[in-house]
């Protein structure tokens, strides 16, 4: 059997005050352009926050196929952990265009729900990404938050 010793690398990103995440306009901004890498496939990232919703760190925790992507309890709450994050949001984008979310994703949004009252890390929001252009609402997101599925 083999043992290994972990290790956690932190890399600055960003200098200067962070604006909080008090929104989930906020937290698509915040997220701009970290769908670049892989625009067509679904990633799952975590944005750690502190108590006052200002992000301690943002991290991709899954990339899928176009239309899935695998999370668990365990990958998200890794970041929350590491990071001693007092709050955290889940972030997932529909390379499609369309942020409406499937019934996987609200599964996964109750799963973490019940996690995060476990582990006493407020789950924020879930927020899907897509397009302005391919949402019905004109929105561009959705937010599990604003749709009161939380």
């Amino acid at each position: 059997m083999q043992v290994y010793e972990m290790t956690v690398q932190y890399h600055l990103v960003r200098n200067g005050t962070a604006q909080p995440l008090t929104s989930p306009g906020k937290v698509v901004e915040y997220m701009q352009g970290a769908f670049a890498d892989a625009p067509t496939v679904e990633s799952v990232w975590v944005i750690a926050l502190t108590a006052k919703y200002r992000p301690l760190a943002r991290t991709k925790i899954t990339s899928g196929t176009l239309t899935a992507s695998l999370v668990h309890p365990r990958e998200v709450f890794r970041v929350a952990l590491l990071t001693s994050a007092a709050k955290i949001v889940l972030v997932h984008n529909h390379p499609a265009g369309d942020p409406e979310p499937s019934r996987e994703d609200g599964w996964v949004t109750r799963l973490m729900r019940d996690a995060a009252k476990i582990m006493q890390v407020d789950l924020v929001d879930h927020v899907i990404i897509g397009t302005k252009e391919d949402d019905p609402t004109g929105l561009g997101y959705f937010s599990f938050l604003e749709a009161g599925r939380l």
